[in-house]
């Protein structure tokens, strides 16, 4: 039994033979877009894989974490030594 707010387990994809693949390519196509994922095999040996695509990802809202994130006030600031090192000066 699933747990609340969570999705079921997908089910394992199904097996099709390319012939039947071939025969049958618009009702498996709407089997994938439904969610369901096939193996599309020949002479037992799987060729391919086709499956629903991934789910579109939320729109990024901008300044979602404005007010959130904080920087040091010395954030911009290199120290002396790391700067002498990067000019080849000895410190």
């Amino acid at each position: 039994m699933p747990l609340p707010g969570l999705d079921a387990p997908p089910s394992p994809p199904r097996q099709v033979g390319v012939r039947a693949f071939r025969a049958n390519l618009t009702a498996l196509l709407r089997e994938a877009a439904g969610g369901r994922s096939l193996l599309i095999a020949a002479h037992g040996k799987v060729l391919a894989e086709l499956r629903p695509p991934p789910a579109a990802p939320a729109p990024r809202r901008p300044g979602a974490l404005r007010g959130r994130i904080r920087m040091a006030p010395d954030f911009d600031a290199t120290p002396g030594d790391m700067l002498a090192a990067m000019e080849g000066e000895e410190a």
